[in-house]
């Protein structure tokens, strides 16, 4: 029993660490785009960029990850803030902006923590300016 209750702490201690370092809790721009982006930007519903489409995200990719990943945590147009799942890490949802950008040819990468930092201060801004209008 005592060698039982040294594993158990162990174990308990591996998935606080993952845990407490975000392992476990991180989601792909993949998954979130299958689990959350996939009902409208697969079709384009309410003339949400589809997925794929240069056309369609080539304005988009040229404001910059920053900026359109900030715009999205927000809400833009007829999306909901973090399309509708307030849940998302601004990480998690940024990497499924990055998947569906370089799906229609950017070249972005999943951003890294320094990326994430850039973007939560962008949406702040946005958020500063649309408390701003409505005072």
């Amino acid at each position: 029993m005592h060698g039982m209750n040294k594993s158990v702490v162990a174990i308990g201690m591996a998935v606080l660490l993952a845990v407490s370092s975000g392992v476990m809790a991180q989601q792909t721009g993949e998954q979130v785009y299958k689990a959350v982006c996939v009902a409208c930007h697969a079709s384009g519903l309410d003339k949400a960029p589809k997925f794929g489409d240069r056309k369609d995200w080539g304005g988009r990719i040229r404001e910059g990850q920053v900026v359109l990943t900030a715009e999205g945590l927000v809400g833009e147009g007829k999306m909901p803030p973090r399309g509708g799942k307030p849940e998302l890490t601004t990480a998690e949802f940024a990497n499924a902006v990055a998947f569906m950008a370089r799906a229609a040819g950017a070249t972005w990468k999943d951003p890294d923590a320094k990326m994430v930092g850039r973007i939560a201060a962008q949406e702040k801004k946005l958020l500063d300016r649309r408390k701003a209008k409505k005072s």
